[in-house]
């Protein structure tokens, strides 16, 4: 197994190394790059301005990091009178330890289906929420707590900007590599990876495996053209469930 990781910034390479600790070959060459995003300067302003019993939103890591480095150069701290979420443990950890507060999340199911779930999430009328993300993404959490009565704010914490001209030179140095696993993290990163890739390598591609975060992508990847056996899925997004995967698949 070679493994060809997608995942931008530093979880992306530390991913790299943990396969390489089980001796597994990968590189690491991610689609976009992350910047800080448009919105970030009204967060201080935003969460004054909420009421005590409010709901915070963490969409994922690279949010929180965005978020907190904003509130710390503004002196702001995280208010205890609201409640704050996360979608998965993980990411609900980071979100505790940064913000120090107590953050909720989903047991069984790590996404927006799962923090839908909560029984915080049930009655929602007055209710203001905040959901830091990044400039897209998945709406399906901001749109049914509005059906719910929520007033939603979403955030664009960060930016992904598209490395658009590198991706022939990417494609080619996997190739040579002979990478036959792909990670693939989001819904946006699998759609750019095949939309990109020239026709040329698109046979290469699809006779790759890819490991992939949940069901719902796992079903891009079939509705693209991958077959069912070369899909490979995690049901966390976490990069130590992603390598218990990929050993796993290995083996």
């Amino acid at each position: 197994m070679n493994v060809l990781v997608t995942r931008p910034d530093a979880r992306g390479q530390e991913l790299v190394e943990l396969l390489n600790q089980q001796q597994i070959f990968a590189l690491h060459q991610p689609l976009f790059t992350l910047e800080a995003g448009r919105e970030l300067p009204i967060l201080p302003s935003l969460f004054s301005q909420l009421n005590a019993g409010d709901y915070v939103f963490a969409v994922s890591k690279n949010a929180i990091d965005f978020a907190c480095n904003t509130l710390a150069e503004t002196g702001f701290k995280f208010r205890r009178d609201l409640q704050y979420f996360s979608v998965g443990i993980r990411t609900a950890s980071y979100f505790a330890e940064k913000s120090e507060q107590a953050v909720k999340f989903p047991i069984h199911f790590e996404n927006s289906e799962g923090v839908l779930e909560l029984p915080e999430m049930q009655a929602l009328k007055g209710k203001n929420l905040v959901i830091l993300r990044a400039d897209s993404g998945r709406e399906l959490l901001a749109q049914e707590a509005v059906k719910r009565g929520a007033m939603v704010q979403n955030v664009e914490c960060y930016r992904r900007v598209l490395i658009s001209d590198q991706l022939a030179e990417k494609i080619s140095l996997a190739k040579r590599s002979g990478i036959d696993t792909i990670v693939i993290t989001s819904g946006e990163i699998l759609a750019t990876l095949v939309e990109l890739t020239a026709s040329e390598d698109q046979s290469w591609l699809f006779e790759c495996q890819v490991a992939v975060v949940g069901e719902r992508i796992a079903t891009l990847a079939k509705q693209y053209g991958w077959e069912r056996d070369k899909i490979i899925v995690s049901q966390k997004a976490d990069n130590q469930t992603l390598l218990d995967v990929l050993v796993n698949n290995k083996r």
